[in-house]
């Protein structure tokens, strides 16, 4: 994992030398290194979040479409929180940096939601047929 972050850091290195190269020398914009994070950020944020926007307001009109977003936001979250803990073990060498740590990691949250939205189903499974029996038992009476 370190090896794929290195390699990362290296690409994301070399693209931030040509955009500045690209914006100084053949653009003449003269841009220091936070014009160019102000510029380039504020686009992929807005980008980013025009995207996000437009899916979740689709999303948000699904039968589930709260629960789903819900998830993705979780997701995204431990995405997050689980390579962070991974590259603070790498600075701190307090346990090794694995991908496959990462993996799993997720793999758990992957696991606990599919317990839960398997209680969930069961649950509403149990209201459904608890409404049928009660309407078929209250025509039988009348």
């Amino acid at each position: 994992m370190k090896k794929g972050i290195k390699a990362l850091a290296e690409a994301v290195n070399q693209l931030h030398d040509i955009l500045i190269k690209v914006s100084n020398d053949f653009l003449g914009l003269n841009l220091t290194d936070k014009d160019l994070h102000f510029w380039i950020m504020g686009f992929i944020g807005i980008a980013a979040f025009m995207v996000v926007f437009l899916f979740t307001k689709w999303l948000s009109k699904l039968p589930f479409g709260i629960t789903i977003i819900s998830f993705l936001y979780t997701m995204t979250f431990m995405f997050v929180l689980v390579f962070a803990i991974e590259i603070q073990q790498a600075i701190t060498n307090r346990g090794n940096m694995e991908f496959a740590d990462a993996v799993i990691g997720l793999w758990g949250y992957l696991v606990f939601f599919m317990i839960y939205a398997a209680l969930v189903l069961l649950v509403l499974g149990a209201k459904v047929l608890y409404t049928k029996y009660r309407e078929k038992d209250s025509d039988i009476k009348m």
